[in-house]
């Protein structure tokens, strides 16, 4: 908690910092409209600054919060920066500089610079946020994104170089300078060097194992000589695969679906969602792949005090929930579990021998209760969705005391929890993995 808290701090006043000192040693004017434009404008530039930063997957800011609630912090964020650009140019010429700014042609070529860099950013972020809406793939929307981002910095960098009156000062220069240098360090550094570094030493490809028909677990071993990384229990990884045979080379992230407590391989279970994941039956023992993790905060063991778990899981939403359950028998831990577990049909069910395997021999407060939307007619189990009546039925009234786990898809994830609210659950009972970056 205080770690999170001084992060957030940290955020705040380095976002502010320029404000204050361009308000201590910079000129002033009477008009509060043209000085809040100025501020505006100031706080907006360290916000881009600040966004290379929050992408960059760096451990110290990561462990506090978790990468996924991090990268939709960085997308709110340029939300917010791009409305305080936006009213950086109204305001100025609300507050003296007159309409022609916005509206004359006959303008500064750094002026025009300006407007390019805000054009440019909405773009990106309007991209970012509607990307399913405009039918864009990840990797073409990431193409895009990796392009714009520096040419905004550069562009809002030279404005401000040259247009702002604050810049005039030498304190001043010289923190923009250092931004605009440290910027380009930590985006080459993230989206260049760490890449290169874990390819040259990849983790091998041991073993592809089908899981149902459209999901396979796949087992990475470490590179010769080197250890596991550590990782909790739920935590997920990036992996770039190496596979050749005219097979697609992408980073994706997945969650980590083996135990802790396996040394010699680390293992990542995936359904075909899309061009690439269909591909991942194709992949083959020996071929190579980059890894880089561990990252996030879903797992129950960073929370000890819980002595009472209900896991509820949506079709592949099961594997961060199985590599907790793997840890907690090979831990011989034993607290009492309820799984609530949904899917179509029998057939899409992951994992089903093992937990059967988990619940009758090796984890003695371990339960799982299987939902079929779609059964077949030899189905004598629970049909229909996880909801209210199966939460009472098989977690009873009283839900104090039991902390829940969720993670599946979005409509799955947000039904459940309005049904939890409903019964009285607080936010405090509610852990969930946010599966997709793009939710």
């Amino acid at each position: 908690m205080w770690g999170a808290l001084l992060r957030l701090l940290l955020y705040v006043g380095i976002v502010i910092g320029p404000v204050v000192v361009a308000s201590l040693l910079g000129s002033r004017t009477d008009n509060v409209l043209y000085e809040m434009g100025k501020g505006f404008a100031l706080a907006g530039f360290v916000i881009l600054f600040l966004q290379f930063i929050l992408a960059a997957r760096i451990k110290w800011i990561e462990r506090s919060f978790g990468l996924d609630i991090l990268i939709r912090y960085h997308k709110h964020m340029a939300v917010f920066g791009v409305l305080l650009l936006l009213s950086h140019p109204v305001l100025l010429a609300a507050g003296g500089a007159g309409w022609r700014l916005i509206v004359s042609p006959d303008l500064p070529w750094y002026i025009w610079v300006g407007k390019a860099s805000l054009i440019v950013l909405l773009l990106t972020v309007l991209a970012s946020l509607y990307q399913r809406g405009l039918k864009l793939t990840f990797e073409k929307w990431r193409f895009f994104h990796d392009i714009s981002t520096p040419l905004i910095l550069v562009l809002a960098f030279t404005h401000s170089w040259f247009a702002g009156d604050d810049l005039q000062l030498i304190s001043m220069r010289t923190l923009w300078i250092i931004i605009l240098l440290l910027a380009a360090l930590v985006y080459a550094y993230h989206r260049f060097v760490t890449p290169q570094r874990l390819k040259s030493r990849p983790y091998r490809v041991i073993e592809v194992h089908p899981e149902t028909e459209n999901v396979w677990t796949v087992k990475l071993a470490p590179p010769e000589g080197d250890s596991i990384f550590s990782y909790l229990p739920g935590q997920f990884h990036f992996i770039t695969f190496y596979r050749r045979r005219h097979l697609p080379v992408e980073e994706h992230h997945w969650t980590i679906s083996s135990s802790p407590t396996e040394k010699g391989y680390v293992s990542s279970t995936i359904k075909a969602l899309g061009d690439f994941t269909s591909t991942m039956g194709e992949t083959r023992v020996g071929d190579q792949a980059a890894v880089q993790g561990p990252f996030g905060r879903f797992s129950y063991a960073l929370h000890p005090e819980e002595k009472n778990l209900i896991f509820i899981a949506g079709g592949i939403g099961i594997t961060p929930l199985m590599a907790m359950l793997r840890h907690m028998r090979d831990m011989r831990d034993k607290r009492p579990v309820l799984l609530l577990y949904g899917n179509r049909g029998e057939d899409q069910i992951v994992f089903r021998e093992e937990l059967s395997r988990l619940e009758e021999e090796e984890l003695p407060s371990f339960r799982v209760v299987h939902v079929l939307s779609r059964p077949g007619r030899s189905w004598t189990g629970e049909t229909g969705h996880v909801d209210g009546h199966k939460i009472i039925k098989y977690c009873g009234e009283d839900l104090k005391g039991k902390t829940f786990y969720i993670c599946g898809p979005p409509p799955m994830r947000k039904a459940v929890i309005f049904r939890l609210k409903s019964l009285g659950v607080v936010d405090s009972q509610i852990r969930l993995e946010i599966f997709s970056f793009l939710d």
